[in-house]
């Protein structure tokens, strides 16, 4: 029978394994954890598994480790980004820590920190799940005994912004002319950029009229199709004939769709599209602006919410709403159409008015 008892203001657990007796430290001043951890190990021991005493001595590093190794293992196209998070912010304030020792005071005071340093509330919630993240896969292999709360912040910084066809057509003419058929492509399929500049031919079915993004290519991990509509299949027949006469000239074979001039892949966007935003007159559109313009013109169209979902690659409704932006002129259109349901069924007010009046002797 197993028992618990207190070292100073942290709680022990006493278990035995053929009949012998072991002696772990929660590393929590909780009775709640101990009873659990307790519950745990001699669970461990009906079912034959090894004992790992290691609780009390996993540490953050440990679990930022473990983070990282899930992402890479996953091939999780984040995996960058992670590191960085870890490396740049959470190893500063956590690294050396006993995770035992990280609670929800500890996340506040970084969270302060970080919102000190600047950081916008979206930046330091990334930082955040990686560190939920490092907890849960602590709990799973059993190094940690409790994850601490660990609250996300409020994001009122989601973008708004959006393309009207004046304003892409003003920033593509600024573009270099090897690009113009890369945004036009963005434009009309609101796929993120990474997937169209890595976009090869191989993809492209003329005849079948569609494009293709495999699976384990995208954000999710989902394929995806967009069928041709007639400006896309002009853009591509234009694109094709283009890569075939550089094919000739120079005897190379070109796979991918958008392309330098010479043949090789676009890696680099970014500059080109600034200068050109600003140019034009617009310098607070972004690419990624791309993404919300597809999805309110196919909304407008009238193409259901599932297919167009399924078009421009979100898994969620949720997502999918907060890209639906309303513009100026859709509120006007919509008033213009009260306006005219008003007129068509309203009573004048004036005789309205007298028929509700009392006769008068």
């Amino acid at each position: 029978m197993g028992s618990i008892y207190r070292r100073g203001s942290v709680y022990w657990v006493q278990y035995y394994r053929a009949g012998k007796a072991f002696r772990e430290s929660t590393g929590s001043t909780r009775i709640t954890d101990a009873r659990q951890l307790l519950k745990m190990r001699e669970g461990d021991a009906v079912r034959g598994m090894p004992i790992v005493p290691k609780v009390s001595k996993t540490t953050f590093d440990e679990l930022a480790a473990d983070v990282v190794a899930d992402y890479r293992i996953n091939k999780k196209r984040s995996l960058d980004k992670v590191i960085q998070r870890v490396e740049k912010h959470l190893r500063p304030f956590f690294g050396g820590r006993l995770a035992s020792t990280i609670g929800a005071a500890d996340v506040r005071q970084y969270v302060v920190q970080r919102q000190k340093e600047g950081a916008a509330n979206a930046t330091v919630n990334r930082e955040l799940a990686v560190l939920k993240r490092g907890f849960s896969l602590g709990a799973q292999a059993k190094k940690v005994m409790a994850k601490p709360h660990i609250p996300m912040l409020a994001e009122n910084n989601v973008r708004q912004g959006f393309f009207e066809q004046e304003q892409f057509d003003a920033v593509c003419a600024n573009l270099p002319e090897h690009l113009r058929a890369l945004a036009t492509f963005c434009y009309i399929t609101g796929w993120r950029i990474s997937e169209v500049v890595s976009l090869q031919w191989r993809q492209v079915d003329m005849r079948a009229g569609l494009v293709t993004l495999e699976v384990g290519t995208t954000k999710s991990g989902a394929g995806r199709r967009f069928p041709f509509t007639d400006n896309l299949r002009a853009l591509l027949m234009d694109q094709r004939a283009v890569t075939q006469t550089l094919e000739r000239e120079r005897g190379i074979i070109v796979p991918s769709v958008f392309h330098h001039r010479g043949g090789q892949p676009i890696k680099k966007f970014r500059r080109a599209w600034l200068t050109a935003c600003r140019k034009a007159g617009y310098p607070g559109l972004l690419v990624h602006d791309f993404r919300r313009t597809a999805v309110r013109n196919l909304v407008r169209a009238g193409v259901p919410q599932s297919v167009a979902m399924a078009m421009v690659g979100h898994k969620t409704a949720h997502v999918f709403r907060r890209y639906d932006i309303v513009s100026e002129q859709d509120l006007r259109d919509a008033a213009e159409r009260l306006n005219t349901a008003h007129h068509k069924h309203s009573v004048p007010a004036r005789v309205s008015t007298l028929q509700t009046q009392p006769s008068v002797k």
